[in-house]
């Protein structure tokens, strides 16, 4: 009969295409790990791996081992947590992803809140990119992440929290001081510089210019919007930023100014995504009231 262990031993060898790195992950012996698949393979009657001194393979017939694996070790996880569903609201650990264009700016406004009225609440944080945090939220790798969307989910609930539009910045020798509010039309993208390609928050900023693509100088590639706003105060283009974002990234930077891009919003939602069977869904909405309700406060 096969064991949790060896679904667990598979899965970890399936993430890491590696027998040392899967056995480590699992803190278990390599010989102890091999054996308990090799064993899980007789049982089956299928190889769920080909493997040689260099190389980790999966087969056509481990791809579907695998998925129901990961699907029973889910469904376990889920029964593992049913006993937390009744208990009083952030009393247990979560696991939460949080991409780099939200969490620094997001984060310092809340988890003050948090720590004041939860004050045993154990909460993981990771940074990490959209496409990451999808997949670990359906895997089960975190309980559950903070997005900007739209973003496709594949099937994945999402439970928006807040709503807000993007700011043109610029230095303020390239912008007048009576402009209060601006239109693609009056931009002059050839200037315009945005996060590097795979960034979602390109995809949001283009989507509010209503434009496909933007052309940028081959020599820009920036993952960071600290860089990108020493780059406009350094006069070498403009740039978006979402609003929740500004007083922070502008704080020290009194050359630069912000203007309200007009364009019809909100530009961009931030959520929470949670696996549709994830028991915890009460802490997740006490979490959004409350990051809800500094953020409004932040925003007065």
């Amino acid at each position: 009969m096969i064991s949790i262990k060896q679904v667990n031993y598979a899965l970890a060898v399936a993430k890491t295409l590696h027998f040392k790195k899967a056995a480590e992950q699992c803190n278990v012996s390599q010989s102890a790990l091999s054996t308990a698949i090799s064993e899980m393979e007789s049982q089956l009657g299928l190889k769920i791996f080909e493997r040689n001194n260099k190389h980790v393979l999966i087969t056509d017939a481990g791809q579907r081992v695998l998925a129901k694996a990961q699907t029973i070790k889910l469904e376990l996880d889920e029964l593992m947590l049913l006993s937390q569903a009744d208990k009083a609201p952030l009393t247990t650990p979560m696991s939460l992803g949080v991409i780099p264009t939200i969490g620094p700016y997001l984060l310092p406004q809340v988890l003050p809140e948090v720590r004041q009225q939860y004050p045993d609440f154990r909460l993981k944080i990771s940074e990490g990119q959209s496409h990451e945090f999808v997949e670990k939220v359906r895997n089960g790798d975190l309980d559950a992440a903070i997005l900007a969307l739209p973003y496709p989910l594949a099937g994945l609930i999402s439970f928006e929290f807040w709503q807000e539009d993007f700011y043109w910045v610029s230095h303020k020798d390239e912008a007048s001081a009576q402009v209060q509010e601006i239109t693609t039309s009056e931009l002059e993208l050839d200037k315009l510089m945005l996060l590097k390609e795979g960034h979602c928050l390109k995809d949001h900023a283009l989507a509010a210019c209503k434009l496909k693509s933007l052309k940028q100088e081959s020599g820009f590639d920036s993952t960071s919007l600290h860089t990108i706003i020493q780059m406009v105060a350094g006069k070498l283009g403009t740039t978006l930023v979402p609003e929740m974002a500004l007083d922070q990234l502008l704080h020290a930077a009194s050359e630069l100014r912000a203007v309200h891009l007009n364009e019809p919003g909100p530009h961009r939602s931030i959520a929470f995504i949670i696996r549709p069977n994830y028991v915890k869904t009460k802490d997740i909405e006490v979490l959004m009231a409350l990051f809800k309700q500094q953020l409004q406060l932040q925003k007065n």
